[in-house]
């Protein structure tokens, strides 16, 4: 293990770093809820004052909405700022809300900032593994209404809690620049990490597995756009309904996209992965369909879509000469936790004020 900025960090050749702060993460018992308001507690009660003020929002605030995944200012409390006791809560937090996987994941891409830091030398954003900020809006409960943001460079991760018992935790962005590691940077992931390594694999090993009438429909453009469609945007939009649906595929290719839509579920605590597959059987996974932008070969430029009546998973992987992905899951109707709150309105009607 190594430290790099205050956080410990553990490396693997072309895989993942550990999670958090480099302490193992265990099964995760219990609610989910329940675990997060826990954690959220604690991480409160370690801040003093002047940073529990800027950590704070009120659940009303237009600021719980307002997310990126760009390097740009924010709103909340960075890990910079906070004492090295401080971010060990702050990342148990986050363990909390995630399975290991995402919790590696999220390590490794905080890692990246230091190679775009040496690689860029100070011509671009600032670039800093600490620059990752955390924001809790109203008061954590196991009973009450609740969110929770963890937003940095390419990462943006957001939960919702309503009425202690059902939580949203969308919109979900992961990304990477680069997408694979080629330099060596002390302190930062070795030359050849691929730190989103299934979502590439898996897509393309869908897509180089259909026959070529398959390809008709699944890919719709040798050309790739620059960038994933939905954007940040508030509100997840459907995108054109087309691409390959799911009967058209043979059992082994139907399996491999439900290989795919597992690696964006499972990012969840076991809990929330299921929560998610649940809607998205129920709304038919029949309807879910599979559609290819861009080039079928490693290191082309290239694009995927997997979209059903619930949700949208959306991939691009154009920028610095195709080594730079984004990669996300938005819920049509339950993106911060809106499905969750318009049922619970219907049944205890009030108005939540909002900050201005």
């Amino acid at each position: 293990m190594r430290r790099t900025s205050g956080i410990l960090l553990g490396v693997a050749a072309g895989g993942l770093l550990l999670g958090g702060a480099g302490v193992a993460v265990q099964a995760q018992r219990g609610r989910p809820e329940a675990r997060m308001a826990e954690a959220a507690k604690a991480f409160l009660a370690s801040l003093d004052e002047p940073r529990k003020a800027k950590a704070i929002f009120t659940f009303g605030s237009d600021e719980r909405l307002n997310w990126h995944f760009i390097p740009k200012e924010r709103k909340g409390l960075p890990l910079k700022e906070m004492t090295e006791p401080q971010r060990e809560t702050a990342l148990r937090l986050l363990r909390s809300s995630m399975s290991q996987t995402g919790d590696q994941k999220a390590a490794s891409i905080r890692s990246l900032e230091i190679i775009l830091r040496s690689v860029e030398m100070g011509k671009g954003p600032v670039r800093d593994p600490e620059q990752y900020f955390f924001s809790v809006f109203g008061e954590p409960s196991e009973t009450g209404t609740w969110g929770w943001r963890y937003e940095g460079h390419h990462c943006a991760q957001n939960w919702t809690i309503v009425n202690g018992k059902g939580v949203a935790s969308s919109p979900q962005f992961f990304g990477t620049n680069p997408a694979e590691v080629r330099v060596e940077v002390p302190g930062a992931p070795p030359k050849g990490t691929r730190v989103l390594v299934a979502e590439e694999d898996v897509a393309r090993e869908l897509v180089t597995s259909l026959s070529e009438e398959q390809r008709k429909e699944a890919v719709l453009s040798p050309t790739a756009p620059p960038d994933i469609f939905s954007g940040a945007s508030r509100k997840a939009m459907a995108q054109e309904d087309r691409g390959i649906a799911q009967p058209k595929l043979s059992e082994a290719q139907q399996a491999t996209l439900q290989k795919l839509i597992d690696v964006y579920v499972n990012t969840m605590p076991r809990g929330l992965a299921n929560q998610r597959l649940t809607k998205l059987k129920q709304a038919g996974i029949e309807k879910v369909k599979f559609a290819w932008l861009g080039g079928l070969q490693k290191g082309e430029g290239h694009y995927y879509r997997v979209q059903g009546p619930t949700f949208l998973i959306e991939y691009d992987n154009t920028q610095n000469n195709n080594n730079h992905v984004h990669a996300v899951w938005r819920d049509f109707k339950g993106d911060f936790g809106m499905d969750l709150l318009a049922m619970h309105h219907q049944a205890y009607p009030h108005k939540i004020a909002r900050e201005k």
